[in-house]
């Protein structure tokens, strides 16, 4: 049974391409096929690619080229809306499905689609990321940045998730850098006022490595 989801973050730089990569290869170690698509990514090198769909893609099993996993690729680190704008091109929501629908038919089993910032990110005029989500009508992973503000980000946004309709499929907290204070117990209050269940906790790794972040995955909370 083929598994696909949406994976967003309480913000920008909370781990979610970190999340995924772990996601993946917890995945793949239950024996399932992979793949991923970060179908905008704003900010990449002098070859034009992103570090995130690199990493992506080191962690996936489908056989893709990069063109296929982020297939809009935008210069400046900069809201997506805006680096499209910069770079002269106009994204549509209906134009990003489909490219998201080609990497769902790739005949993976589990299939990650990683958005850009958070929940409401705007992509041009009046679309958002979270239009895309909607479209595709895929289940929705969100990513935790455990540090201050972290409660209210994520409720915030799970309440929009639910608003648009979807499902909240899990959540896992990451920490994106050193442990914030009383972390244990804005855990706990996560676990009780998230309506998802919680996927994994992710310490901060130094060096930091997929694999051994994967460790710390429950991927079966998600795929049973």
């Amino acid at each position: 049974m083929k598994k696909v989801c949406f994976v967003t973050g309480t913000d920008t730089e909370v781990g979610k391409t970190a999340a995924s990569c772990a996601l993946l290869i917890a995945a793949r170690e239950a024996g399932l096929s992979t793949a991923a698509i970060k179908p905008v990514a704003a900010g990449c090198d002098d070859d034009g690619h992103n570090e995130d769909a690199l990493a992506l893609m080191e962690c996936m099993t489908a056989d893709l080229g990069y063109e296929q996993v982020n297939p809009v690729a935008l210069p400046e680190a900069i809201a997506p809306h805006l680096a499209a704008e910069h770079a002269g091109r106009r994204l549509r929501t209906g134009q990003l499905a489909g490219l998201c629908r080609g990497v769902m038919a790739s005949g993976a089993d589990f299939v990650l689609i990683e958005g850009a910032g958070g929940w409401r990110v705007p992509i041009g005029p009046r679309d958002t990321l979270a239009d895309l989500a909607r479209e595709l009508q895929a289940p929705v992973v969100l990513v935790v940045g455990m540090r201050l503000g972290c409660i209210n980000h994520a409720l915030l946004t799970a309440e929009a998730v639910l608003r648009d309709g979807l499902e909240l499929a899990g959540w896992v907290a990451n920490q994106p850098g050193e442990a914030m204070a009383c972390h244990a117990e804005n855990l706990d209050t996560l676990q009780r006022l998230l309506p998802a269940p919680l996927l994994g906790e992710i310490p901060h790794l130094a060096p930091w490595s997929a694999q051994q972040a994967s460790q710390y995955i429950d991927i079966h909370r998600l795929i049973p």
